[in-house]
């Protein structure tokens, strides 16, 4: 792909976006920098830079495509989430996208990114608010959903990286979905058992059944 064609077509982004998805995906984080960029989209070492001022802007674009494919995967995994299994679901899609695409989930978390970056905060933002959203959604009798989504994304988001890293079983995606079900079923049971944790006391009565 020439430079020229590249920029007419409008997809010189798009080209960088891929180049950069493609290098992590095989060489890892160490391996990305806009000039290895360009050799890779085919294009002049100055053209990503029409788009992206720097390294941490092009991590954060890739990012930002990151938590777009992630909310599309938990959404997938169950649209409306009110049941600890619906969320023991979630949970695992989660991890799971972690294990699938391990480079590009270090990138969205672990890499240093433009605080600018309009895409990335608004990438962040719908994330955000779809996990805070899913939690009310289950628990809409708690007095602090705020801080039981914040647990929730803890728990699951190290599950996530302690599979990555090795140290929990993730040798088939069964022994992964069952250590992420039965952790995020534990911690539902601590949010049962806990006194006032509904204004009515409906909390542990809607979830009775699990």
């Amino acid at each position: 792909m020439s430079q020229t064609s590249t920029y007419h077509h409008g997809d010189l982004r798009a080209a960088c976006l891929r180049a950069a998805r493609e290098l992590l995906e095989e060489d890892g984080s160490a391996a990305l920098s806009l000039r290895a960029v360009a050799r890779r989209a085919g294009v002049s070492a100055t053209a990503p830079y029409r788009h992206y001022a720097d390294r941490d802007a092009l991590v954060s674009a890739v990012a930002a495509e990151g938590y777009r494919e992630l909310a599309q995967q938990l959404a997938a995994a169950h649209p409306r989430p009110s049941a600890p299994d619906d969320l023991a679901a979630v949970a695992v899609a989660y991890v799971r996208f972690a294990l699938d695409h391990p480079a590009l989930f270090r990138a969205m978390f672990a890499e240093p990114c433009d605080p600018t970056s309009e895409e990335r905060v608004a990438a962040t933002a719908v994330m955000n608010d779809y996990v805070h959203g899913l939690v009310r959604d289950a628990f809409p009798d708690m007095d602090d959903t705020d801080a039981l989504a914040t647990t929730v994304w803890a728990l699951v988001h190290g599950l996530a990286f302690l599979h990555l890293d090795g140290k929990l079983d993730s040798s088939t995606p069964e022994a992964v979905a069952t250590q992420v079900r039965a952790s995020v079923h534990a911690l539902f049971g601590m949010a049962r058992a806990t006194p006032g944790a509904g204004a009515d006391g409906r909390l542990t009565a809607r979830f009775s059944h699990s």
